[in-house]
């Protein structure tokens, strides 16, 4: 029997990521009691006090123990923490060693969404792949720069450590634990039962591209603002240096340390961004959407779109425009 600790973190955390976690994997060892097989998983809520309030308070959790009551467990699920971040990983500092020992001990971490933020924090993600939910993709790029960030992932496997990308993907990531473990028949029975698209990899089709400013290089602020403003024209890498006095080599690093995108991906994923936004709100066809944001080659379009959305454009307007079908 596999012991599962799911943390319970202090502060404002992700209370579908535990009891969702709790009611799944309890329901596999009821599925196996009725194939007249032994349970599975010997599941624990586990924190640092008896009591930890949640949501300033307008819930609290009981722990079942407190990892010093823990000496070994199996597998180690981390909940996402919200708010502010920083402030969040401090007030649970007190997990870290523990986490770190019981990793050392054999036990998988298993992080679901922003909690990768925790876990890179022990440094035990450095050099290894990870998701996380895309919208911190630039904000976790620049906090763990040794850690291998997939932003376009559902859900990341590496040396024990499991990574699931935004919000609700933590199920795909359970199922996925499931079908490891206890096999994939009973992992499609989870899947049937909690509704689950038991096989999506790629959280690319949620993705809103918002161009990462945050940093403090101006000239390429200026760049990125004129592609934003002339998305629909053919903007090239040459254009943008002569336009901001820099050579293309220089313009090349700055661009990719400030952004984590070359020049031509930063282009590509606004004119796309316009795309999706026009297959969202309008009934225009392919090739007049194609048009707008400056793409002649429908091929060389519909290539590009599906690599950054994992939809062809076809499926993508199908998906979130039901008006355009009628």
């Amino acid at each position: 029997m596999k012991h599962i600790s799911i943390l319970i973190p202090v502060g404002h955390s992700s209370l579908p990521n535990i009891d969702g976690s709790q009611q799944i994997l309890t329901e596999v060892n009821n599925i196996l009691h009725g194939m007249g097989k032994e349970p599975l998983f010997k599941i624990q809520l586990v924190g640092l006090s008896r009591e930890v309030p949640q949501r300033n308070g307008l819930y609290t959790i009981q722990p079942d123990v407190l990892i010093s009551e823990v000496t070994k467990t199996d597998i180690i699920i981390i909940p996402a923490m919200h708010g502010d971040l920083p402030a969040a990983m401090e007030a649970n500092a007190a997990f870290l060693p523990w986490i770190t020992e019981q990793y050392k001990k054999g036990a998988e971490l298993v992080s679901f969404c922003i909690a990768a933020f925790f876990v890179a924090s022990t440094g035990l993600l450095n050099g290894k792949k990870c998701a996380t939910h895309w919208i911190v993709a630039n904000q976790f790029r620049a906090m763990f720069p040794e850690v291998i960030l997939v932003d376009d992932r559902i859900m990341t496997e590496e040396d024990g450590i499991y990574s699931s990308g935004g919000a609700y993907s933590f199920l795909n990531l359970l199922a996925y634990l499931i079908e490891k473990y206890a096999g994939r028949d009973v992992a499609i029975r989870i899947a049937k039962t909690f509704m689950i698209d038991i096989d999506r990899e790629s959280q690319s089709p949620f993705i809103m591209f918002n161009g990462q400013k945050t940093h403090e290089d101006e000239p390429i602020k200026k760049a990125q603002d004129f592609i934003e403003r002339n998305y629909n024209d053919k903007i090239t890498v040459d254009q943008l240096a002569d336009m901001l006095a820099l050579g293309r080599r220089n313009l090349e690093r700055r661009f990719k340390k400030a952004t984590a995108n070359t020049v031509v991906e930063y282009i590509q994923r606004v004119k796309i961004e316009a795309a999706k936004k026009g297959f969202e709100t309008s009934r225009k066809n392919i090739n007049e959407v194609m048009y707008e944001v400056g793409y002649n080659d429908t091929k060389a379009f519909r290539t590009t779109f599906k690599k950054i959305t994992g939809l062809s454009p076809v499926e993508y307007r199908n998906k979130y425009n039901k008006a355009s079908i009628a």
